[in-house]
């Protein structure tokens, strides 16, 4: 009687990189395509009558260095399940490129588990092994597949890491509110609809709105998220962030994009590494490693609103109950003495509300003394005072403005002029001295030994006063870079010169800080302090020079 053939269930797996993906080897590129795998599998397959396949199991779009792939863990799965006792694959390099994992299936796992394995170009089958021959072999095969795999990754690295230092954008989705330009997907361009979103919360936090204000306004606007939005726009994106079918904005959305440096024009990448091409476990680098490039594309915010931004982020961000505004002086009064921030108080007596602020401290720690001031009080001192100081400055402009800095700048430049005059008259100089001492030379009346040291001399000396003119001219760049520095500071005080009442966003913009004193005395510090102090100070020496000259 003759013994029953045994029917194998095979399941065939393919793979496929991202490198093989975007190999610039055309043919390459297409003997490793999915489709081809495939065919040359079951061309294979047809003549074995004791192979039936009843799976395809694929990986487009996964490395070779580690087994976490989806498909491959479905097909393992199968194996577990009694669904499947044979695997084949095109060859050894498309089941895995990972030594010690590939050894372990393919000489202990398949073997104690009754798994058929075929690799069909490397000419293995597992159940027609050639012994000691195949034991070498094979893991050899293995070796040489792992050593490919880091060497590509390794040189991956290094250029992705070239690319990131000459500010290529090299991240798979862009930022919300940049796309990648169609004529180079290494730079960000702004994106229309979603910049102009990015903008608009940049204005709304500026002008008072807390961060879950912020997202409940866009939420109610209809605005899609960063995520809703990317998969409106077609693209295959998948986060860690999303908790429901719908991704909504949140307070932490917004924080992520109001801090995020990007929106100024700065790229900022490889800030988190992984040990090496089979360890995937995420390292944060130090910040002097990080690939830092300013002024690489198209800013969405200026860097002072951005600045100013991240120091509302820092402070107090309470709203009132109930509302969706902060409190005019939020984060902005402190304890001249202790400097902690003066807490909001509302008191009522005798059925009449009283609002005033006081050292957080002394509220609650009873440290310092109290700083009572009263909240009314409080914003019309700091009104009067910010007044006052806007008056202080634009004065100080319009003297500097009438002192003539156009003469002052035609002397710098006269000066200038008349330096490297002198210069080049010393270069002049010392060429016509070369071109006699090369006369005299040539006739005898300097020996060799005695024209050579001259030279020299004469050469050191016309060098010197070669680089003095090249000094010059940095110092007259410099200056000229000086005089025409962003002035637009200026520009926002000037437009609030005749207020008449105080808003959060007036308070965020104009002011860094109101120390109160004992007894309510204030201390207004602009947000251009530094600038502010220089601007007077420039302006009493001008005025000083004046009454001097009379």
């Amino acid at each position: 009687m003759n013994k029953a053939r045994r029917i194998y269930k095979a399941a065939i797996y393919v793979r496929l990189s991202k490198e093989d993906g975007d190999a610039k080897d055309a043919k390459k590129a297409e003997s490793n395509s999915i489709s081809n795998q495939k065919s040359l599998i079951l061309n294979f397959l047809k003549e074995k009558e004791d192979i039936e396949v009843v799976s395809v199991r694929e990986d487009d779009g996964y490395s070779g260095a580690n087994f976490e792939r989806p498909a491959f863990q479905l097909m393992m799965q199968d194996v577990q399940n009694g669904l499947v006792d044979c695997i084949v694959v095109k060859d050894l390099s498309r089941f895995g490129r990972e030594y010690i994992d590939a050894g372990r299936y393919i000489e202990r796992l398949f073997p104690a588990m009754g798994v058929q394995f075929i690799a069909i170009n490397d000419n293995y089958d597992s159940a027609n092994s050639s012994g000691q021959s195949d034991e070498i072999v094979i893991p050899f095969k293995n070796l040489i597949n792992d050593a490919y795999c880091r060497d590509i990754s390794i040189k991956i690295r290094s250029h992705l890491e070239v690319k990131r230092q000459n500010g290529e954008f090299v991240g798979n989705y862009c930022v919300y509110g940049y796309r990648k330009s169609e004529e180079n997907h290494n730079r960000l361009e702004p994106d229309e609809y979603s910049g102009h979103v990015v903008q608009d919360m940049f204005q709304w936090v500026k002008n008072g709105m807390s961060l879950d204000a912020v997202s409940k306004k866009l939420n109610a606007l209809g605005v899609l998220s960063p995520m809703e939005y990317k998969l409106s726009n077609g693209e295959k994106y998948k986060c860690s962030f999303k908790k429901k079918e719908t991704c909504e904005w949140t307070p932490t959305a917004v924080r992520r994009i109001v801090t995020n440096p990007i929106y100024t024009g700065m790229l900022v990448q490889g800030r988190v590494t992984t040990p090496n091409h089979k360890v995937k476990t995420h390292i944060w680098k130090e910040a002097d490693e990080w690939a830092v490039v300013e002024n690489n594309h198209e800013a969405l915010v200026r860097q002072r609103d951005f600045d100013i931004v991240q120091r509302l982020l820092a402070i107090d961000m309470r709203t009132s109950p109930g509302q969706d505004a902060i409190y005019i002086m939020s984060g902005i009064a402190v304890c001249a003495d202790c400097g902690a921030l003066m807490a909001r108080k509302v008191s009522t007596v005798s059925g009449k509300k009283y609002v005033y602020y006081l050292s957080s401290s002394h509220k609650k720690f009873k440290r310092c003394t109290s700083h009572r001031i009263r909240e009314d009080v409080l914003e019309e001192t700091v009104l009067s005072a910010l007044k006052e100081l806007i008056g202080q400055l634009l004065d100080a402009d319009e003297v500097i403005r009438q002192a003539g800095e156009m003469q002052n700048r035609r002397i710098d430049i006269r000066k200038m002029e008349e330096r490297i005059q002198a210069n080049e008259e010393e270069i002049n100089r010392y060429n016509h001295m070369l071109v006699s001492l090369y006369e005299d030379y040539k006739e005898g009346i300097v020996d060799k030994k005695d024209f050579q040291l001259i030279k020299e001399n004469f050469e050191q000396k016309k060098s010197i006063a070669e680089q003095a003119i090249r000094n010059i001219e940095k110092e007259a760049e410099t200056a000229a870079q000086e005089r025409n520095s962003d002035r637009s500071w200026i520009e926002e005080y000037r437009e609030n010169r005749n207020i008449s009442s105080l808003t959060r966003s007036l308070v965020v913009n104009l002011i860094k800080e109101v120390r109160v004193h004992e007894k309510g005395n204030l201390e207004v510090m602009l947000d251009c302090d530094d600038k502010f102090h220089s601007m007077l100070e420039q302006a009493a020496r001008i005025k000083e020079a004046e009454r001097m000259a009379v």
